[in-house]
């Protein structure tokens, strides 16, 4: 298990608990009671942690090295059934985005999401979550097959945000995103949407149109990150906490604002704490926004679907 800098509290209780388990099975001292107390003590310590986490937290929350990436979520999800499609038809394969065709307690859903990389190679492989215009292209192309044969789609967020380089603003990077947008708002089957981890930017948007939109407790979803915001504001990454409370990126502040449907919880500590109870309640939230739409006609789906989008951004003076 890795730690992150305010979880070093957690860490060293921790260490203290299986030192103490250590000494009780290799010596004849019983430590029972120490044991117990220590114990009582690292849950106190997580529930005082973990219930006063600051947007900056939980952005960090949210890249956490051992929480568990949209592939794991697609595999858990669909249990053997997960049919991976890959490329555009015009350019490449991206590895950044993946799709396919999968089921959930026999209904079948078309998966797209970005997929970060479990280590070194495989985030340098993957582009770090960070997708090219063909990514967007592809996540499209089953997108647009999933409306073919009537198939409602999935989209799992998590990128740092769409790749920023030269090659792929030639390709039209801005086209292709906002070409998915404008698809995504007529498309005739449902969408439900799922940020696990990071949801940056046009990056997130690009496959984020969802009919029904879910945040992770610990996920952040915002048209800039934190650091990216204060080294704009204050020409330094230094103020990158400020700047996290500043732009009200997280789960509850989405919810407070309704731009998002919904906050899927998670256990104490992150996804990453316990991954099967995580993967069983994305489920059910999946299958809750899929009954509350698979009834509706055409019209009304996409007629829902813009009035939900059009009443984004209006304000009072």
């Amino acid at each position: 298990m890795e730690y992150l800098d305010f979880e070093l509290p957690i860490k060293e209780l921790e260490e203290q608990l299986e030192k103490c388990l250590i000494i009780g099975t290799e010596s004849d001292v019983d430590v029972t009671n120490t044991c117990k107390q220590i114990n009582k003590k690292l849950e106190e310590t997580k529930k005082n942690i973990y219930k006063n986490l600051t947007a900056w937290q939980r952005v960090q929350l949210s890249r956490h090295p051992n929480r568990p990436y949209v592939l794991e979520h697609i595999t858990n999800l669909t249990k053997g059934t997960f049919l991976e499609l890959f490329g555009d038809r015009a350019f490449k394969d991206d590895k950044a985005m993946i799709g396919g065709l999968g089921q959930i307690n026999g209904q079948s859903f078309m998966f797209v999401g970005q997929q970060k990389g479990i280590n070194t190679k495989m985030r340098q492989f993957r582009n770090f979550g960070m997708a090219n215009p063909e990514g967007y292209r592809k996540a499209l192309r089953l997108m647009k097959m999933a409306e073919k044969f009537g198939i409602p789609v999935v989209t799992l967020i998590d990128t740092p945000g769409a790749y920023p380089g030269l090659e792929a603003e030639e390709r039209g990077q801005g086209e292709a995103i906002a070409r998915n947008i404008f698809e995504m708002v007529n498309l005739k089957v449902p969408i439900i949407t799922v940020i696990v981890g990071e949801g940056a930017s046009g990056g997130a948007l690009g496959i984020g149109v969802g009919d029904r939109v879910y945040m992770m407790e610990n996920t952040w979803y915002s048209v800039i990150s934190p650091e990216s915001c204060s080294s704009i504001l204050w020409k330094s990454w230094e103020y990158k906490e400020q700047a996290a409370e500043a732009l009200k990126l997280t789960s509850a502040d989405m919810k407070k604002q309704k731009l998002v449907d919904d906050i899927i919880p998670e256990p104490l500590g992150g996804a990453h704490y316990d991954r099967e109870t995580t993967f069983k309640t994305v489920e059910q939230y999946i299958l809750k926004g899929y009954n509350e739409l698979k009834d509706l006609s055409t019209a009304d789906l996409i007629a829902q679907r813009m009035e939900k989008y059009s009443k984004m951004g209006e304000y009072k003076e």
